[in-house]
């Protein structure tokens, strides 16, 4: 009697029945099943993790590359985060928490705030490495969870997690639910651009001030795009200012044509700081229209944390 033995499922974006089943039974936080990591799986990560390495050692910011260090990840396999979180977690106390798909704003904001990290579990089809309709497990662990293991980074992470709950209670100070949604969506749009342009998109000057270097994720897990932000003299590189970067729309499915620069982590924290006192004073109520779109989900958590608040 012959026996056949079933491949995995596998855990590829868009195609993982674990994740399905999971979005279906609105179960939000998950475990990380390894077991259904595919071959090919593996073989994305390996072949993603191996064409970063010479970009990353000329482009990334010296603590990310301390960060790739501290975690000791495997090139050859997708990771385990119980493995990420052992190593991050007594440095910075973040921990990498397994989610089946998107995070509403204020969910994920008040994440960080606890210096829990929402992360993608499945990763990209091998075929196609370049595109990434959403977030997978090589832009979170590969480009963001290398900074959580630096103090002052993961520091400003937190505070900026702070300011989700300083928008919530803006927003539950005004005089109608019509005006507090009008509110939570200027503040979460404020929120979410200032998250893009630094967090995900953001530069800064390199050691002693010499030259530019990349400590965003979303360059730090593109191939193209890191060499791209640094070298290219299509992109506008500017000094970072608040009130440029809350009122500046960016579009995710392209090369950014505008960055911006930050000093260093410690500059950074202060920025989250300004943001979080502009909020308070109403200065965020009325930032310009148009992207990122907004889900209902993401208004919604906002005002559901404001009427925990009143």
């Amino acid at each position: 009697m012959s026996s056949t033995i079933i491949a995995p499922p596998g855990l590829t974006t868009t195609r993982a029945p674990f994740i399905e089943q999971a979005q279906q039974d609105g179960q939000l936080y998950i475990h990380q099943p390894y077991e259904q990591y595919s071959d090919a799986n593996h073989d994305a990560w390996r072949r993603l993790y191996t064409r970063m390495q010479d970009r990353w050692a000329r482009y990334a910011n010296p603590r990310f590359l301390q960060g790739l260090d501290t975690l000791q990840l495997n090139p050859d396999r997708v990771p385990r985060l119980e493995e990420v979180n052992r190593f991050m977690e007594p440095r910075t106390g973040f921990r990498a928490k397994p989610v089946s798909g998107y995070v509403p704003a204020f969910l994920f904001f008040d994440s960080l705030r606890k210096r829990e990290f929402p992360t993608t579990i499945t990763i990209r089809d091998g075929a196609t490495l370049d595109y990434l309709p959403e977030p997978d497990i090589f832009h979170d662990i590969a480009g963001h969870v290398p900074m959580h293991t630096d103090a002052a980074f993961a520091d400003a992470l937190v505070r900026f997690g702070d300011c989700a709950h300083t928008a919530a209670e803006h927003v539950a100070e005004a005089h109608d639910s019509e005006e507090a949604a009008r509110r939570a969506t200027s503040i979460i749009t404020a929120m979410a651009r200032f998250f893009w342009f630094t967090v995900e998109f953001g530069l800064m000057h390199g050691p002693e001030g010499r030259g530019i270097k990349a400590y965003g994720s979303g360059l730090l897990s593109s191939y193209g795009e890191l060499a791209h932000s640094v070298d290219s003299p299509e992109v506008q590189r500017y000094p970072i200012q608040l009130e440029w970067v809350i009122n500046q729309g960016f579009e995710i499915d392209r090369f950014q044509p505008l960055l911006f620069v930050v000093n260093g982590f410690e500059h950074l924290f202060e920025l989250v700081g300004e943001l979080e006192r502009w909020m308070r004073h109403g200065k965020l109520d009325n930032v310009a229209p148009g992207e990122p779109a907004l889900s209902e989900a993401d208004v919604r958590s906002f005002l559901e944390a404001k009427r925990g608040l009143d």
